[in-house]
């Protein structure tokens, strides 16, 4: 495996998804994700699909020790048009299967990550989303999309809209365990998406982010 980066504490290394990994990027998927809607759950069979249709755009996470696989993305390229943003998961993603990855397509959009419950808090989805800038950069393209899942909304959308959640999140206010991350990568909130999913931990919303390559001429929108 060639490794794309290594963590500072030289314990990790993100590589390139191979097909091999298939069964452990899907119990990371499910204990990543365990109030997600079963037909929404990426399989080990989806995972295969992935490489096939777009390998650049799918990382592992590999203990350097062992080869143990802890925490992957999954990404592919697709146009954007930021003024109908608005749309569903499954749609985006083909139903997991990745049809829709467009070779030509001037966006990433990253269509999952995951970090094993027992390897969260040591930087690994930092580095998966370096990867993933790095590949934008590497491939030429504008930026990277995506549907955030706000996972903390559940216990307060009896007190607040999730336009309020969210401007809080934004402002520092409040904490939201995914969205507050990915915030602090760079990325800036474009819109909400209701029933973006099917999951109650955060209220089947998705949170669309955007981050900007810098690299990029012309920089769209």
């Amino acid at each position: 495996m060639r490794e794309l980066l290594v963590s500072p504490d030289h314990r990790f290394a993100v590589v390139q998804s191979e097909p091999w990994m298939a069964e452990a990027l899907e119990a990371i998927q499910r204990a990543s994700f365990p109030s997600l809607a079963i037909d929404e759950l990426i399989t080990a069979e989806h995972y295969q699909a992935h490489m096939r249709v777009f390998p650049e755009g799918q990382h592992a996470v590999v203990k350097r020790e062992t080869g143990q696989v802890v925490a992957c993305s999954t990404d592919l390229r697709t146009r954007v048009n930021f003024l109908h943003f608005q749309h569903k998961y499954m749609e985006a993603v083909g139903h997991n299967w990745l049809t829709t990855h467009d070779p030509q397509g001037d966006w990433l959009y990253g269509a999952d990550i995951g970090v094993h419950p027992a390897f969260r808090g040591l930087g690994l989805s930092t580095l998966l989303y370096t990867a993933r800038q790095e590949l934008v950069r590497r491939l030429g393209l504008k930026g990277h999309v995506a549907g955030a899942m706000p996972k903390g909304f559940a216990r307060y959308q009896r007190d607040l809209f999730i336009e309020q959640y969210v401007a809080r999140v934004v402002k520092g206010e409040m904490f939201d365990p995914v969205l507050s991350v990915q915030l602090k990568r760079g990325y800036n909130v474009w819109g909400i998406m209701p029933d973006y999913l099917d999951d109650p931990s955060c209220g089947n919303y998705g949170v669309f982010i955007v981050w900007r390559n810098p690299q990029a001429p012309g920089r769209n929108p």
